[in-house]
């Protein structure tokens, strides 16, 4: 017994032993990982950088803008007549400078002028309440302090509700707020209150200033022209994506299907993620765009249009992702059978994508979209492809559809006669209506077989989608049904083609583009302006830099 013991003992130590050997072997593989992870870390930092600035050089400019400005808004401090004249307050300037300074002018002058004005009529409205306060005594002073803190601090944040207010003046009414409960609280304890409020006041014009200076007058990147890159981008990703999308499911070879086929290296994906992403910049940037001053003959630009563009274009971006699925769903029709329509499809996409491609081309170029843009071969390819698909109607309805309809109703027929069977099976001879028993073997019984069923419904729930896999491969024609997804998406393109088209037609009318001429060179493309007695005058594109400087509303 006490041998047995001591073995049982050496057993839990050999145990032990091995346990903590492997928990020693797998610290040092993560030591192992993370020393690799740390050698690598200087290469893949300097990697990420040099990668983020050759994406936009624009990102380099605006970094040395913001150092600029606040080695000169930091100034306040490091020169003593200036410190003396503002003191501790310029602060304030060079937290101006760090939230109001962003990447385009518009955006910079969206938050200046709202932080501006927030802050004069904050001040305006804090001394009104401050003088009235002082002439009702110590008590009421704060009484009447706090009312005011409570009513204004109220109405405000309501007003933050309201859309237009929430669009456009959302960061100004926070600064109003904050403003005003600083001053007035303020107030209460401090003296001289008017000079502090004076100061603070100066020191956000001087920041707002600086940085309006340097977005307007230094290296400018105006929202306007960022929405308008962005809408020619989204048009040739959308071009490149769905050429790319028919090409690769006509391929000779095999498609990888992976859980992560939204691959960040995917041309297809990341053709049209962009586009789908595209709802919030978009909005964002024709708001600023509205604030941007004028800057060039065509920077007047109807942002809400780009705004409609945008979402025309998200709606085809739909379709373009539906046809990307039918790459990766589990039923796919044989190469066999996709090469006897590969021609008509690839003709078909290489003409949807040649229109995206002209109307990118006209809004960059800002000219209006040719009328022949469906050309007569996107007809065509479209009368090709219909014509393809009715020359094997064998494919889609099955080879002998009587035969088909004949063994499936034989199958109801199977299955309704073996279905008292079945239920005698699983449930027993009792199931047949019987009468019911009120003992305590009933009960047991009743129980036993409620068991059986929920353990038999379980099985089946596993087994469901291979049977259901299984299932659809035993039809006849459900090798043609993917292909017949595919090509319905690619008919459908077409049809919201025509909705892209008439939004950037609507672009090029309200915009004022360059008419169209055709085999003619953009310097002598005719523009259509309107002279100061209001009459229709043809200029050539060459002339539009001695154009008056007007708006095209």
């Amino acid at each position: 017994m006490f041998s047995g013991f001591l073995m049982g003992m050496e057993k839990a130590m050999a145990g032990e032993t091995e346990s903590m050997r492997g928990k020693i072997d797998r610290a040092k593989k993560r030591l192992v990982i993370f020393g690799e992870k740390m050698r690598k870390l200087p290469g893949s930092t300097w990697e990420t950088i040099g990668k983020v600035g050759r994406e936009d050089p624009r990102r380099v400019i605006h970094a040395l803008k913001v150092g600029l400005s606040l080695t000169l808004v930091s100034l306040l401090y490091l020169m003593e007549p200036l410190f003396k004249g503002i003191g501790q307050n310029s602060i304030w300037a060079v937290m101006t400078v760090v939230v109001v300074l962003e990447f385009t002018a518009g955006a910079t002058l969206c938050k200046g002028l709202n932080r501006g004005l927030g802050t004069l009529l904050a001040g305006s409205l804090a001394f009104g309440i401050g003088y009235v306060a002082e002439e009702s005594g110590r008590v009421l002073q704060a009484i009447f302090i706090g009312a005011a803190v409570f009513f204004i601090g109220t109405a405000s944040t309501y007003t933050r509700f309201v859309p237009y207010i929430k669009k456009n003046y959302d960061y100004g009414v926070v600064i109003f707020l904050l403003t005003f409960n600083l001053i007035t609280v303020s107030s209460y304890r401090v003296e001289d209150v008017v000079k502090i409020a004076h100061d603070r006041f100066y020191t956000i014009a001087i920041g707002c200033g600086i940085c309006l200076l340097m977005s307007l007058l230094v290296f400018p990147n105006w929202s306007g022209e960022e929405l308008h890159n962005s809408s020619v981008s989204n048009l040739e990703g959308l071009a490149k994506s769905i050429e790319a999308c028919v090409k690769e499911y006509f391929s000779e070879e095999e498609a990888k299907v992976t859980e992560d086929y939204k691959s960040s290296e995917d041309p297809i994906y990341k053709g049209y993620k962009a586009v789908l992403d595209s709802k919030s910049i978009d909005e964002t940037l024709a708001l600023h765009a509205s604030w941007e001053p004028r800057h060039s003959w065509h920077c007047r630009f109807p942002w809400q249009q780009y705004v409609k563009l945008g979402c025309g274009l998200r709606h085809f971006g739909y379709t373009v992702v539906a046809l990307h699925g039918c790459l990766q769903t589990e039923i796919q029709t044989p190469r066999t059978v996709r090469a006897l329509f590969k021609d008509p499809c690839i003709r078909l996409s290489a003409e949807v994508s040649k229109a995206l491609k002209e109307l990118a081309e006209s809004i960059r170029s800002r000219r209006q979209c040719s009328p022949e843009i469906l050309s007569d071969h996107l007809h065509q390819s479209l009368s090709d492809l219909n014509t393809a698909l009715k020359s094997q109607p064998r494919l889609f309805l099955g080879p002998n559809t009587n035969q088909s309809t004949n063994n499936i109703l034989a199958n109801l027929a199977a299955a309704d006669a073996t279905a008292p069977q079945k239920l005698e099976k699983h449930f027993g001879p009792s199931s047949k209506l019987s009468s019911f028993k009120t003992d305590s073997s009933a009960l047991i019984e009743w129980k036993s077989r409620r068991a059986s069923e929920q353990a038999k419904e379980n099985e089946r729930k596993v087994l469901r989608p291979t049977l259901s896999k299984i299932a659809i491969m035993s039809l006849e024609f459900s090798e043609a049904l993917p292909f017949a997804a595919f090509a319905s998406l690619l008919v459908e393109t077409v049809a919201r083609l025509d909705l892209v088209i008439e939004e950037v037609e609507e672009l090029g009318r309200v915009a004022r583009f360059k008419e169209y001429r055709d085999g003619a060179d953009d310097d002598h493309v005719v523009v259509v302006v309107n002279n100061c007695e209001g009459r229709k005058v043809e200029k050539n594109a060459g002339d539009l830099n001695h154009l008056p400087s007007h708006g095209a509303d």
